[in-house]
């Protein structure tokens, strides 16, 4: 499947006021915490703000190829499959001659307001956010509206860019874990 991301995320939100607000609105939990793996790999030849992205869903796995064109809330670009297998799909990438240039882990719960998928994200080192993705622009503005966020508190950043923000360099972590996971044998 192919086509734009329509998204906006509210960044340094507290889980439990998110929560209450999304149900207070009218949303549902779709799927509950779960902790999601992926491997980010650089296209051939490498351009700068496209890759490829294995993950681990906690509920399926997908294959995609995301490019960001803007910050804007229609800025991003992904091209996805769904693949039977995160780690059959990531020998597959290794036969190929595709190296990861990073392995990163995030927890997600994820909800629905009418169409508007709406998750919950946290990723290890930073604040947890609030990510609102629709099939339109006007959808994601409605949805922020529904759960009275700020618009002007709203941003398009991609994960890349919120990792910036709070002063860390993700294409510089080439193993991004959550401690507790690290701790965990393999």
């Amino acid at each position: 499947m192919a086509g734009i991301e329509y998204e906006a995320k509210l960044l340094d939100i507290d889980l439990g006021e998110a929560t209450r607000l999304i149900l207070a609105a009218g949303g549902t939990e779709v799927a509950p915490p779960r902790l999601m793996r992926r491997y980010v790999y650089d296209t051939v030849p490498a351009v700068p703000g496209r890759w490829v992205r294995l993950r681990d869903t906690g509920t399926g796995a997908t294959l995609c190829v995301k490019e960001i064109r803007t910050d804007a809330v229609d800025g991003t670009h992904e091209t996805e499959v769904t693949v039977d297998s995160f780690e059959e799909a990531a020998e597959l990438l290794r036969l190929t001659g595709l190296t990861p240039r990073a392995y990163q882990e995030n927890r997600r719960t994820s909800f629905t307001l009418g169409a508007v998928r709406l998750e919950l994200d946290e990723w290890p080192l930073i604040p947890p956010y609030l990510e609102i993705e629709a099939d339109d622009e006007a959808q994601v503005w409605a949805a922020a509206d529904a759960l009275g966020c700020d618009r002007g508190q709203l941003t398009s950043m991609n994960t890349t860019r919120v990792y910036r923000h709070y002063g860390i360099d993700l294409g510089s972590i080439a193993d991004l874990r959550f401690e507790e996971e690290a701790a965990l044998p393999r």
